[in-house]
Formats: C-alpha cells, structure tokens, sequence
C-alpha cells in the first residue's frame, strides 16, 4: 500500500491531519517517506543545494569554522557538526579548506547529524573515517566548544500553516475530499496569539524549528561556539504559504504523490533566533550574498580563474548562482547563534 493510500486511510478513520503532520510523513515515513527512502540531489535528482553548486561554498564554510576556532582561542578539543549533511558534499569541501590549519583539524572531533539510511550511506562513501554519525544532537558529546553547520535543513522542519478567514483563524489541514482523495481543508484552530491579517493571509508557525534554536542555543551556551544556519526564508516576521514540493526540479503538487517529492516551507529565521536569545544565546543574520562576500568568495573565484582560466566561465555562472540578488544571494539567509562575549567571522557590524 502507497504512502498515499495509508494516510487515506488514517484520515477516513481519524480525521484530518495538520501540514506539519502531513510534511512529516511525506518526509520521513520508515516505508516511503522521502528522506527514509528515495533523497535524489543533485542536477539528476530533485532539487541542488549550494554545496552542489559550487566548490567554493563549502570551503568558505571551512575558512569560516577555522576562522570561529581561533576566535575562540583555538581549544585544543572541538566538535565540528553538519546536521543534515546532504550527500557529504558540504563537509568535504570544509575539511580540504581546513587543511590549511592542521591544529584545527587535530582538535576537531566531527560527526554528522543525519537520519536517513541512504543518505548515510552516500556519506560514508564520500568521507570514509573522517567522520562519526549520530541520529540527533543529543547524541553528538558535549563538554567542548561546539562548531555546527546546517544548510537547508531548517526548510525540511514541519510546519503547520493557519488561515485567516472572514469569521478568524483557521488551520489549514490535509483531509478528503468525496472522492477520496487528498485535499486540503479548514479545521478550527487552538488559541494561539495570532497576529492581525487580512482575511486570506497565511501563517506559517514550525514548532520544529523553534525547538532546533533552542536545543542549538542551549549546548552553545553551556560549551560555548557558534551554529551556522543557511536556508531560503524570511529574516523577518511575515505571512505567506511557502509550502511547495519538488520533483525534477519542478514545481509539484504536495499531495500529489506523498513521499515521492522533497517538501519544504521557508525558513523562519525570527522565530529560530528569537527561540535562541530566550536561552541565553547571541544571534546575527546576513543574506547569504553578504555571508559570503563578506568570506571572500569574489577573491576565491578569481584565484579559480587564474589556476584554470579555461573554467572562467563556468565558475562565474556558479558565483552568480550563489550570491546574485536574483539567484540564491537574497532569498537564502545566514543566521548565526553563538555563545556571548564574540563575534563570529562575517557577522561582525560593518
């Protein structure tokens, strides 16, 4: 039985289930979630990330967390995290950049956070003994400064998504239509501090999310270093359905198909922060344009192009990708959380 007939089924017997319940089945259902079954990266999957990009994306990442570790003294113990590490890419890019200070990469103690068995697997092929795996953060060990990178992985959180109608807020839901199939609905929503809209506008409220900036700032506070967040989203509070599927690279129909499309809402970056500072922690944000032009990366693709002028071309279309207004520099965001008492590299105020 598909995916998509046993979430009928449990609907015809339970009633509608919320976005945020309907994303995470979509995504990590055992049998036929996306991520559990079926992650396609890359230009011959579903969607490509900035690692996929271009290599300079995650070697400034690695002259960033470097740059983090002399910020914080150069301990002489670190834990280096990726969390949703993608196919490896990013950490390998970081690591061969890191070379360039072998004590940082002896006191580095790295693992990547990851959940998806094939995934893992991509992983391990890529990176070998370089690396330790773990479900979750909590498995990663504490007791020393914590430098941790997450690059689309905010997008992939559930979210559940609220509606103002002519008579208040509803949520929106996934339930059945009269032929039985799949479609969203209105369901009366909990008493929550709903902001003012007009009628129509969409709320979008990730517990995820917020739990993610929470746990981060926790361990950041108690162990100190900096969590480096790069996701599309809004860098400010906002309303909007953000919802969207993708198959090939194209734009698909979220409940057409359930888990065979990566699903994903828009970063809430203010909500992540925000969830941050009430720990404790410290928060700064940039496009990711400024991030890494604030890095270097127009100084790194020109060294590029000096060691192979016959690639001149193709590394201009991937530094326009990655930091053009009207390509991933102004939609994608870095947000920082970091311990007080510091600055990481490039959030500094200009």
């Amino acid at each position: 039985m598909s995916l998509r007939d046993r979430l009928a089924a449990e609907i015809a017997a339970g009633g509608p289930i919320s976005v945020a319940q309907f994303m995470a089945r979509c995504l990590h259902d055992p049998q036929d979630g996306y991520y559990a079954t079926r992650p396609a990266l890359g230009p011959e999957g579903d969607f490509i990330t900035a690692p996929l990009v271009s290599q300079m994306f995650g070697e400034l990442i690695g002259v960033w967390a470097v740059a983090c570790w002399q910020a914080l003294g150069e301990p002489a113990a670190l834990r280096l995290v990726e969390m949703g590490p993608g196919d490896g890419t990013l950490m390998s890019d970081l690591l061969r950049a890191a070379r360039m200070a072998p004590a940082f990469v002896a006191a580095a103690d790295t693992w990547l956070v990851e959940t998806s068995p094939p995934l893992r697997e991509k992983q391990r092929r890529l990176l070998g003994d370089r690396v330790r795996w773990a479900a979750s953060l909590d498995e990663v060990p504490g007791g020393a400064p914590l430098i941790l990178v997450a690059n689309e992985l905010l997008d992939c959180l559930p979210a559940r998504q609220f509606v103002r109608t002519a008579t208040g807020w509803a949520e929106q839901v996934v339930g059945l239509d009269a032929e039985g199939q799949l479609t969203f609905g209105l369901a009366n929503a909990p008493q929550l501090p709903f902001p003012d809209a007009p009628e129509g506008a969409v709320w979008e409220q990730s517990a995820a999310q917020e739990s993610l900036g929470r746990a981060l700032a926790a361990r950041i506070v108690q162990d100190g270093g900096a969590a480096l967040l790069i996701d599309y989203g809004r860098d400010r509070p906002g309303f909007g359905d953000t919802l969207q599927a993708l198959l090939r690279h194209e734009k698909v129909d979220p409940l057409e198909g359930p888990g065979e499309a990566d699903i994903t809402v828009h970063a809430d970056f203010p909500a992540v922060l925000d969830a941050a500072q009430a720990e404790g922690a410290r928060t700064a944000i940039l496009t990711q344009g400024e991030f890494l032009a604030r890095l270097g990366i127009g100084e790194r693709a020109e060294a590029l192009v000096r060691a192979r002028p016959d690639k001149s071309a193709v590394l201009g279309r991937q530094l326009n990708r990655l930091v053009a207004a009207d390509q991933m520099g102004e939609l994608f965001k870095a947000g920082v959380i970091h311990s007080p008492g510091w600055t990481p590299p490039a959030f500094e105020a200009e």
